[in-house]
């Protein structure tokens, strides 16, 4: 087999190759250090073994020769090998020592390039590091010599500051002050602007804008990209500027139900945690009712279906031969999201009402015919009585099956500690709030509450949580909407005009961060 080095890129997971994900799928083995995203991790077949070898400064849990031999051993071992690398294995990765001792073992391999840092996170920050006219070439150094080469290092900075245009380094933080001495001392005016991109391209990017005359006093943290030169004071900000930016948000939805809401969360910027409260299983009976249920419906047993959720609209639908079961039925939605989950089964609803709550669909349901009429509810284990009690006080019979479960799930303890640490929860159910009190206690739930519905909020409510957030339509995209209306609203006192600017400031573009949305004085 082959050991594939693959670039994982800056940090943003949508930055990975489409070659760097098809290997990563197909691994027995990735061995990944401190700068790759762990949500690439999840790429790789769930069997496939997982080794950290992280690095930071000051701290080494394997050696680069221990981790040239693990390569080799792996791959004489027959696995398929993915060494996953931050940025680009050969910039400034140590990609060609392992690449060299791979090609002196015999063992294949292939190098899989990654975009670096120096160029992505830059451009993550608003800073083309080029400029027609005035700033026309990049030089990418290292601000992590080789120890061996004493104080003066082995990069001659004379010649860099000769060559003009941008430089750019990587791994300089510790060493920044005496990098701008030593371009000072080249040619290079103080003034020069400079700017420190820390975590770039993830959501706890930040960016630190200075000079070479400011820099040595500025508060860096690493891992950042340090971007000299005058496009430095380019502020093309996008990134950052994103709505919901520096904001960390729990999602409470089952698993399989999140990644869609998740997305669209931190495509405004938000830093998310996936917290599964629930998990959506099949009935305790098996689906043995449900099946029955669907019988009937192909008989003409029923005048209506009613499904209030799309996990049970797809359930009944997985029972049904096709649409031409429900031929002279009529069927009613409880929202958008289950209605979509009907047309993806090419049945269109009949009835949807203008609130996404049973209240609402009870006002809006027809009396039934004379002689009484049939309608079949096929709903999640445990439910409000609401919508079966309002229709059989109308005059219905009505059938209730239970469609799925949604069961509590265990989580591990640093997913915990995240979602505690978080700025705000979701909740999108009664049983993702009941579930995630339970995981994480009252006093460890986030301060600022986002919910679906009133319903959800009411259940938040009696549990003695104050909701901040209601979604006004009662969907996901309404739930995104809110929160992002909220977020606008607790920052608006930070569009005051800004004090005179410092030597070295954090960039005013991030915005004063998640802080103006705690409610609860936590």
């Amino acid at each position: 087999m082959t050991v594939y080095l693959v670039g994982a890129g800056p940090g943003d997971p949508g930055l990975l190759t489409v070659r760097g994900a098809q290997i990563l799928a197909a691994a027995d083995v990735v061995v990944y250090d401190r700068l790759s995203v762990s949500s690439l991790l999840e790429l790789a077949p769930a069997g496939a073994e997982r080794i950290s070898v992280a690095k930071a400064p000051g701290q080494v849990v394997m050696s680069q020769g221990d981790i040239n031999a693990l390569l080799v051993a792996r791959g004489r071992s027959g696995q398929c090998v993915v060494r996953l690398k931050g940025g680009d294995p050969f910039v400034f990765a140590r990609g060609g020592e392992e690449a060299a001792a791979l090609a002196e073992a015999g063992v294949p391999f292939e190098v899989v390039p990654g975009i670096t840092s120096a160029i992505a996170v830059p451009a993550y920050a608003g800073i083309p590091v080029t400029l027609r006219h005035s700033s026309t070439s990049v030089t990418i150094v290292t601000g992590h010599e080789d120890p061996v080469a004493g104080d003066e290092g082995s990069v001659d900075w004379d010649a860099v500051a000769r060559v003009g245009g941008t430089i750019v380094v990587l791994m300089g933080v510790a060493r920044i002050g005496a990098i701008a001495a030593r371009l000072v001392a080249a040619g290079r005016a103080p003034s020069t602007p400079v700017a420190s991109v820390t975590w770039g391209t993830r959501p706890q990017q930040h960016t630190v804008r200075a000079t070479l005359g400011t820099i040595a006093d500025a508060e860096l943290e690493s891992p950042a990209t340090i971007v000299i030169g005058e496009v430095a004071a380019q502020n093309l900000t996008w990134f950052e500027a994103r709505p919901l930016f520096g904001l960390r948000v729990v999602v409470t939805r089952a698993r399989r139900q999140a990644s869609a809401f998740a997305a669209r969360l931190a495509d405004l910027g938000a830093d998310v945690v996936e917290l599964p409260a629930i998990v959506i299983a099949g009935p305790a009976d098996g689906g043995a009712a449900l099946r029955r249920a669907a019988v009937a419906l192909a008989g003409g047993g029923y005048d209506w279906v009613i499904l209030t959720s799309a996990n049970g609209a797809r359930r009944l639908l997985g029972e049904l031969r096709d649409a031409r079961d429900l031929g002279g039925v009529s069927v009613a939605a409880i929202g958008p999201g289950t209605e979509r989950a009907l047309a993806a089964g090419n049945v269109v609803a009949d009835l949807v009402p203008d609130r996404y709550v049973a209240e609402s669909l009870l006002e809006a349901f027809p009396a039934p015919p004379p002689g009484g009429g049939r309608v079949l509810l096929a709903r999640a284990a445990v439910a409000r009585a609401v919508l079966p009690g309002g229709l059989r006080r109308a005059g219905w019979d009505v059938d209730v099956v239970e469609a799925y479960r949604a069961l509590p799930t265990e989580l591990d303890a640093s997913v915990l500690e995240a979602a505690a640490r978080a700025d705000v929860i979701t909740f999108t159910s009664s049983s993702t709030v009941t579930r995630a009190l339970e995981l994480l206690g009252p006093s460890r739930v986030p301060s600022v509450v986002a919910c679906i519905g009133p319903i959800t909020s009411a259940t938040a409510r009696d549990a003695g949580l104050r909701v901040a957030v209601e979604a006004g339509a009662h969907t996901i995209e309404g739930l995104v909407e809110a929160l992002v209306g909220h977020l606008a609203e607790v920052r608006a006192p930070a569009e005051a005009p800004n004090p005179p600017p410092k030597a070295a400031s954090r960039d005013k573009t991030r915005g004063p961060g998640p802080t103006p949305c705690r409610e609860n004085g936590r």
